[in-house]
């Protein structure tokens, strides 16, 4: 698979220059590399937009879509051959045929202003490649671009990422400036606002944002860094739901509440429309208690659906003489709750070099649903800016993470069940630890590349297996 990597490479760098030269020209300003949600507006010198540029010059209406941006990420994955002594279902695998994958997504971003106050934005993407090992194995998977295949087969066709309406109700005359990104439309917006988020959307571009952990585009690959591991928060296979946000926004804090969809079986794709009994709530809290950069997050999930309970399928196993399923034990008006805390501190270089830590927890006596399985973790980690070896626009990642399962979870595993990541068919418990380095060298204006490693202590919380190495090289076209 490593001698296809050269043409998905090239064919990517032509199709994005040719978007660039027409949406842009030279002398455009190079966005934002990561999502700007209403926890990360920033200041940011004012800047003209050529797509603002294009539509007075075609005299459009004000409310035609720009174009926010667009990337095709590659990432090409080899892990050497480790401790197996058995298998499972869910095992991570290095023989034949699962021991390197590429992947690739592309992606196209757009926005509107549809009135004043209120904007619009729609992101079209297609996801290819499956992933080392076929996307299962650790509680902390590699590669934050796999598409697991969920309840059914997704295809690899385009599908719409994200469709939603967001509106800002000002409660100051005081404004900052928000710069061009993936779902930020440019221009002035008031630090004091209530904002309302409704459609389609993921819920973590919502909550448990870090600006040092939170892209697996640019940043950490592996799912322990890119959002809160044991946060299983609602959405499908894609990460993706429907449902509503509302931020309270003040300079110093902010407030926000959202409900979202969740599926009718773990790791599906269908949502259940009993939403007065399947949903997922989540409430944030953020805190900026100085000027130095400091950024709190609390974060509380309660989900609601038609969930399998661990203790539950034990039971049946042991009466039946049979392999525990909690797939089999799913039944509706189950519920699973947890907590988060979130730090980033900037240190140096305008906040470019900082440091990031995680903790979370969920009760685990009910099967996880949606993003990992993982029940109780901790991070931490620094990202550290080029510019003090004269590349300013490199980046530098180090991160290290401890995953867990709940008492309940462990046992189940251990008597040979299976969730929708992990299984061996027995287990030997110990923490699951991660550790992932990247370096990301910015080669041209639109072109990133991204060597990184991973190395891996017990998968899928089994002592009896690896550890493991993983190397990857990521490749970015953007604009």
């Amino acid at each position: 698979m490593l001698k296809t990597m050269p043409g998905y490479i090239v064919i990517s760098f032509f199709i994005t220059v040719l978007l660039c030269i027409y949406a842009f020209g030279e002398d455009t300003a190079t966005p934002a590399d990561k999502h700007q949600s209403e926890s990360t507006s920033t200041d940011v010198s004012s800047t003209t937009t050529p797509s603002v540029e294009i539509i007075d010059t075609l005299s459009l209406p004000g409310w035609f879509p720009q174009i926010l941006g667009g990337q095709i990420n590659a990432v090409y994955q080899t892990m050497p051959a480790f401790k197996n002594p058995y298998e499972g279902d869910n095992s991570l695998r290095s023989d034949t045929g699962y021991k390197q994958n590429i992947t690739h997504v592309y992606g196209l971003y757009l926005g509107s202003y549809i009135m004043s106050g209120l904007q619009g934005y729609l992101d079209v993407e297609m996801a290819r490649g499956k992933g080392i090992g076929q996307g299962v194995g650790l509680g902390g998977y590699v590669n934050g671009d796999v598409i697991r295949t969920g309840s059914v087969d997704l295809g690899q066709e385009p599908y719409v990422a994200r469709m939603f309406l967001r509106y800002l109700i000002p409660l100051s005359s005081e404004t900052l400036k928000a710069e061009r990104g993936i779902d930020q439309l440019p221009g002035d917006e008031p630090d004091k606002r209530l904002e309302i988020r409704v459609g389609k959307f993921s819920t973590a571009d919502v909550f448990d944002q870090n600006r040092y952990a939170n892209n697996t585009r640019v940043q950490f690959m592996d799912y322990a860094f890119i959002t809160n591991p044991s946060y299983d928060y609602a959405g499908d296979t894609r990460g993706y739901s429907y449902g509503f946000a509302v931020s309270y926004v003040q300079p110093s804090w902010q407030l926000t509440y959202g409900s979202m969809m969740v599926c009718t079986v773990a790791n599906g794709n269908i949502f259940d429309t009993q939403i007065g009994k399947a949903r997922g709530d989540n409430l944030e809290f953020t805190l900026k208690p100085n000027d130095k950069g400091t950024v709190v997050r609390l974060l509380t999930f309660y989900n609601q659906g038609r969930m399998g309970n661990y203790a539950s399928a034990l039971n049946t196993a042991y009466t039946t003489l049979s392999t525990p399923s909690v797939k089999l034990d799913e039944r509706p008006g189950r519920n699973k709750y947890g907590f988060g805390v979130n730090f980033e501190q900037p240190l140096a270089d305008d906040g470019e070099t900082g440091f990031f830590a995680r903790i979370g927890w969920n009760d685990g006596h009910n099967e996880d649903f949606s993003y990992t399985e993982v029940d109780r973790d901790v991070s931490v980690g620094v990202q550290i800016s080029g510019v003090h070896w004269t590349r300013a626009e490199d980046r530098l990642g180090m991160a290290f993470a401890l995953n867990g399962i709940s008492e309940i979870h462990k046992q189940y595993i251990s008597a040979g069940g299976y969730g929708f990541l992990i299984g061996d068919g027995r287990l030997n418990y110990r923490l699951e630890q991660i550790l992932e380095t990247y370096y990301r060298i910015q080669i041209l204006k639109y072109v990133q590349i991204n060597p990184a490693f991973q190395f891996i202590r017990n998968p899928g919380y089994n002592q009896d297996r690896g550890p493991v190495e993983v190397y990857s090289l990521r490749v970015r076209l953007y604009f």
